[in-house]
């Protein structure tokens, strides 16, 4: 018995065989090539069309969900497989291959069935993809840590993405990874907040010290006046006060944030030293006595 979908398909074959019987070509290739005309022409033609459907549908559902252009070209080839399938059932049926088809589909079941057995973490990292897609916690561009690793979005695909660290090493992290954990998504926001720890010493003045830390903070490139520039006592440690500046950036990126870090400190250590304030450093005292014996 035929399945559903040959039984509703017009027998398209069967018309064209007749045509071509009536013009002396023999029963069986006429049968043949006629069912033959009718896959390609049938899956051709609806591949084309739904095609042009899932793009469209494509195109609007990005557009929508605002996502970020890198997402149309897997969702396109992904709807490019889907149109291919459906045509190619729906060709099958319109030839008259339902029997064929059939047989195909009982097969293609128990090779999906061990194929998924055998491919659990590929499937895993497909599914972390389309998380990635829809809930977009980064974007090609951004720079982003998790772990142990830090460095920019160049490539997302449904199974990896691709991380090029600031040593220039590219990194291909399986999606799974990437949903698993904490992902902080340093250059998400238009600033950035960046804190400072400076030690003093205990004779100095915590307020003067304080001061000119704001002082140089306001006086370096790339740090935003509003917010402006903030220091906050932090902890009287066993060699020195602390205290923590916290500084605003302009632009997020991890360049600003280290050019900035790096003028501040140098900045403190020359105001420091000329306004007589001590940068203590770690010290231990020793105490007892040597015995010389001769």
């Amino acid at each position: 018995m035929r399945p559903w979908l040959a039984q509703s398909t017009p027998d398209v074959s069967g018309v064209l065989g007749g045509i071509l019987a009536g013009l002396g070509v023999p029963g069986v290739i006429a049968a043949t090539v006629g069912s033959a005309i009718t896959f390609a022409v049938v899956s051709v033609v609806l591949f084309t069309l739904l095609r042009r459907i899932f793009e469209t549908v494509t195109a609007r559902f990005i557009a929508s969900r605002g996502l970020a252009d890198h997402v149309r070209a897997p969702i396109e080839r992904l709807g490019l497989v889907l149109a291919g399938f459906i045509a190619v059932t729906i060709a099958f049926g319109a030839a008259g291959f339902g029997d064929f088809l059939q047989s195909l589909a009982t097969i293609a079941a128990a090779a999906t069935l061990a194929v998924g057995l055998a491919t659990q973490d590929v499937l895993k990292n497909l599914v972390a993809g389309v998380f990635i897609y829809t809930d977009q916690p980064f974007k090609i561009g951004d720079q982003i840590e998790w772990d142990d690793h830090a460095g920019i979005v160049e490539d997302i695909s449904f199974r990896v993405s691709r991380i090029r660290t600031f040593d220039k090493e590219l990194l291909t992290v399986p999606n799974s990874t990437m949903t698993d954990g904490v992902i902080k998504n340093v250059t998400d926001g238009q600033t950035r907040r960046i804190t400072i720890d400076v030690g003093i010493g205990y004779e100095d003045d915590i307020d003067t010290a304080a001061a000119l830390m704001e002082e140089i903070a306001e006086g370096i490139e790339g740090v935003r006046h509003s917010p402006p520039p903030s220091t906050r006592l932090k902890a009287l440690g066993d060699n020195a006060v602390i205290i923590t500046a916290r500084l605003w950036l302009a632009d997020p990126a991890r360049g600003d944030a280290t050019a900035v870090r790096a003028s501040f400190l140098q900045g403190v250590k020359e105001r420091f030293d000329a306004a007589g304030i001590d940068l203590p450093y770690p010290t231990r005292v020793l105490e007892g006595s040597i015995i010389v014996t001769e």
